[in-house]
């Protein structure tokens, strides 16, 4: 497995979370979910900002022209980069007051696919669900404890999905019109050894990168055959996502977590929390806009 060249930026996230790249803005954007952080670093320069919310943030998503559509406990929320306009859309699971939004993503067609998980962690408490562009929301998923990464084939056949603490990546069919799922099959079964499977991305050749939670790096897999290709090493335990931008794609932006570490182990590994940049010889995709469009009542 070949060296990577790491570059460390000292954002010193509890959970680091949700990193995404954003061509129009020309900038990466991360979360830390329990101080409600939102991370920009604005290309080329890799200057960093932030701004604050009321809550867990745990998801950024690309919406139309200058907003986002933020995940912020369990509410989907439009943002306005450049006014600072907030508008909430919806909210699921108003009778589980614990619970929050994890992982989130877009699909091809522009719909949003968000998953929920309880504080306490409980087993099976949490779900994913498919929000439309008129805001209706699907459950697709139940019985989920850590809904966590998502990813979607370049032929937009297939869909990937983790569930952490099952250490396994599920294969589904996906109909990109309809936006159905059907389980296929598990794609990967991760040893408990090397972590826990965690945030994901998918790159041009149709491999998996996944941050190992534990595991002190993100992984590159093989979906087809279940194999383990390549490692990038970092020097923290809890790696939780990445994703591919810059202009050609091919900057890997990795966040990481404090949570979880004793004083001791902090002191150990003092990068924890921090965002990593790797350049990588395979870049990614676009990221998917999210269309949101509320019916007038």
């Amino acid at each position: 497995m070949q060296p990577f060249n790491l570059t460390s930026f000292p954002s010193q996230c509890f959970l680091g979370e949700g990193p995404i790249w954003i061509a129009k803005h020309q900038s990466f954007f991360w979360v830390d979910i329990e101080s409600g952080t939102l991370f920009q670093m604005v290309w080329p320069s890799q200057t960093i900002t932030t701004k604050k919310f009321p809550g867990r943030l745990a998801v950024v998503l690309e919406g139309k022209e200058n907003e986002l559509i933020l995940g912020l406990d369990r509410s989907l929320i439009r943002f306005d980069l450049e006014t600072g306009k907030q508008e909430t859309l919806l909210e699921v699971e108003h009778e589980f007051p614990l619970h929050r939004f994890n992982d989130g993503k877009v699909d091809p067609r522009g719909r949003i696919w968000i998953g929920t998980l309880s504080t306490l962690f409980t087993e099976g408490a949490g779900s994913l669900y498919r929000i439309s562009e008129d805001l209706i929301i699907e459950k697709k998923l139940e019985n989920l404890t850590i809904s966590n990464g998502m990813a979607w084939t370049e032929d937009q056949s297939s869909f990937y999905f983790i569930d952490s603490p099952t250490q396994k990546v599920q294969e589904f069919g996906f109909d990109v019109v309809s936006g159905e799922i059907s389980f296929k099959r598990i794609a990967i079964n991760v040893p408990k050894e090397i972590g826990t499977p965690d945030g994901m991305c998918i790159d041009q050749e149709g491999m998996l990168w996944i941050a190992h939670y534990g595991g002190s790096g993100v992984y590159r897999w093989n979906p087809k055959s279940g194999n383990l290709l390549d490692k990038i090493d970092l020097p923290v335990p809890h790696v939780t996502s990445c994703a591919f931008g810059g202009p050609n794609l091919d900057q890997l932006l990795i966040t990481t977590a404090q949570e979880n570490l004793s004083p001791e182990l902090l002191m150990q590994f003092p990068e924890s929390g921090n965002v990593f940049l790797v350049k990588v010889e395979v870049g990614g995709t676009a990221t998917n806009q999210a269309h949101i469009e509320p019916q007038n009542p």
